[in-house]
């Protein structure tokens, strides 16, 4: 592993659970047992570190969303298996983090913004218009509205002042959304396919 790789990693692992702006350059050496001139070589500051690591993440993300969809036999169990990868990904995040990206490393959250217009949006838009095609999909559903639908309202879901940290789970609030999505796009031969998919993965 690179060095590079590794300061992005290290500070990974220290803001998933403590938030961004809590967490200093000499806090990721002291986790890395490296010194602070090391990181220094290879990223001028902190924001330059929060954007190589948002990039390095959503890169790993389509990476995982496009073997999904490649591996799936049916738009339903690519639905059913984008939640499993969606729950490992949300257990993981601290809403923290979410709102530090977004108050205090500007350019990071735009090319978060810019990866969900254009990578998330766009699967989407493409999932629901083969899943139509399969007859899983209403055929009646805006496909365009329910993509862009379906991403703000997963940004919804870290809006703490909406759903405060203390008294509901990121998780959870997730889960909700994405059931009743995937439930209010599909035809009765899609709500059929899908109870067995779920049944199966809960047992």
């Amino acid at each position: 592993m690179s060095q590079t790789q590794r300061i992005i990693e290290g500070g990974e692992e220290l803001f998933l659970t403590a938030g961004i702006k809590s967490v200093t350059m000499d806090d990721i050496a002291r986790h890395l047992g490296m010194s602070k001139k090391t990181i220094y070589q290879f990223f001028k500051d902190k924001n330059e570190l929060v954007i190589a690591l948002v990039k390095k993440k959503l890169q790993d993300d389509e990476a995982q969303m496009s073997e999904i969809i490649s591996k799936s036999a049916n738009v339903i169990e690519e639905m059913i298996n984008m939640m499993k990868c969606s729950e490992d990904i949300f257990s993981r995040i601290n809403p923290i983090v979410v709102h530090d990206m977004q108050k205090y490393h500007p350019d990071a959250w735009k090319q978060f913004q810019n990866f969900k217009a254009d990578v998330l949006i766009h699967t989407l838009e493409e999932l629901l218009t083969k899943g139509i095609k399969q007859g899983y999909i209403r055929p009646d559903i805006d496909v365009k509205i329910l993509a862009r639908m379906r991403v703000s309202q997963v940004e919804m879901g870290f809006n703490a002042s909406i759903f405060p940290v203390a008294e509901f789970s990121a998780w959870k609030v997730q889960y909700q959304f994405l059931e009743h999505f995937n439930y209010g796009v599909c035809t009765l031969k899609g709500y059929k396919l899908l109870n067995q998919y779920k049944n199966i993965h809960e047992e």
